[in-house]
């Protein structure tokens, strides 16, 4: 679990990974819509979808030229259940 949450925080430590994440989970998209917002050049921007994607958030399937994009539930329910775990340590701490 531990390497997950390195990889899944990680991921989510730069700001335009998350914006990425924002736009996913309104739908899919293709690399170009996700591309569109960022003010950087395509090789950049797919390091960022590369990271996504080697923690798992992110999954991509390319048919013909465009690539589409989806997000993944899986690591970001993982994370929510470590995240109540944490919670609930610190709150019945405080008490």
């Amino acid at each position: 679990m531990t390497k997950q949450l390195d990889s899944f925080f990680g991921a989510m430590a730069d700001p335009t990974r998350r914006a990425v994440i924002e736009r996913l989970a309104s739908g899919p998209a293709s690399v170009s819509e996700l591309h569109a917002p960022h003010q950087m050049a395509l090789p950049t921007f797919m390091r960022h979808l590369q990271v996504l994607q080697d923690s798992g958030i992110v999954r991509s399937i390319k048919k013909g030229r465009v690539r589409t994009c989806y997000i993944e539930a899986a690591p970001l329910i993982e994370v929510q259940g470590w995240l109540a775990w944490q919670r609930e340590i610190w709150e019945n701490s405080v008490e």
